[in-house]
């Protein structure tokens, strides 16, 4: 009985993760270049008695264990916007960007000029190019990107974005503002991953899908809580009956 219990608690612990993972991705319906991430579980098994005083071998106890994430990479809906400072990626890469935490990648497209001239994200992280940040003088007119990455003005040839990808992308950690950081070096993205100006990549939520997996999973915790409590009325009833007959 007691381990039932604990079976129950350990089902609950990890519907919790998952309704965490689902509001996030809900939240993020709207988030440009956002990808949703899904959770793993797996199984373990307690060991069993081994001695031989049983008269049967004991029943395997299954209990449920959180494994991670799962960072979902395909590709949203692309929306044209006529924006020359809009970009949305194709393929499995990322922009890189300086943060004061360091190097970080994204996908949001979103991109502005900041006060110093340089191209930006919406949150105000400079866009790395190939030899820095990329520095437009307010005199330049014309800026255009190209599906390569590089940047145009009417002085020229400004720079190239860096796109970049990863051997493991699902080892990225997702850090909030729709940034990602990775204990890995990244590389530069093959010919499969271009840019496509004046577009924003939307987020890859389902939002039917999410909503659906979320009643699934009320349903799910709703079943486990009224077994434990069931259960730990059983228990109680046990004991008093122990009690009267003592």
């Amino acid at each position: 009985m007691q381990n039932a219990l604990f079976v129950g608690v350990s089902s609950q612990a990890a519907l919790q993760r998952q309704l965490d993972v689902i509001a996030n991705n809900m939240a993020n319906v709207s988030t440009t270049g956002f990808k949703s991430r899904d959770t793993r579980f797996q199984e373990y098994l307690m060991p069993v008695a081994s001695a031989d005083s049983f008269t049967g071998s004991d029943r395997r106890v299954s209990y449920v264990i959180d494994q991670g994430t799962v960072l979902n990479l395909s590709q949203g809906a692309i929306e044209q916007t006529g924006n020359p400072l809009n970009v949305a990626i194709r393929g499995e890469a990322f922009l890189a960007v300086q943060t004061p935490q360091g190097e970080r990648y994204t996908r949001n497209g979103a991109l502005e000029i900041n006060a110093q001239g340089q191209i930006v994200t919406s949150d105000g992280n400079p866009v790395l190019g190939e030899g820095g940040p990329i520095a437009i003088n307010a005199q330049e007119t014309g800026l255009t990107i190209g599906a390569d990455g590089t940047v145009s003005t009417n002085f020229g040839v400004r720079g190239k974005l860096r796109l970049v990808t990863f051997a493991n992308p699902q080892r990225l950690t997702s850090e909030g503002g729709n940034l990602y950081a990775s204990i890995a070096a990244p590389r530069p993205a093959g010919l499969e991953a271009r840019l496509e100006p004046g577009a924003l990549e939307r987020s890859n939520v389902r939002p039917v899908v999410e909503m659906t997996r979320l009643m699934d999973l009320n349903r799910t915790y709703a079943t486990v809580s009224s077994m434990i409590t069931r259960l730990d009325d059983l228990r109680g009833t046990a004991i008093r009956r122990l009690a009267d007959v003592a």
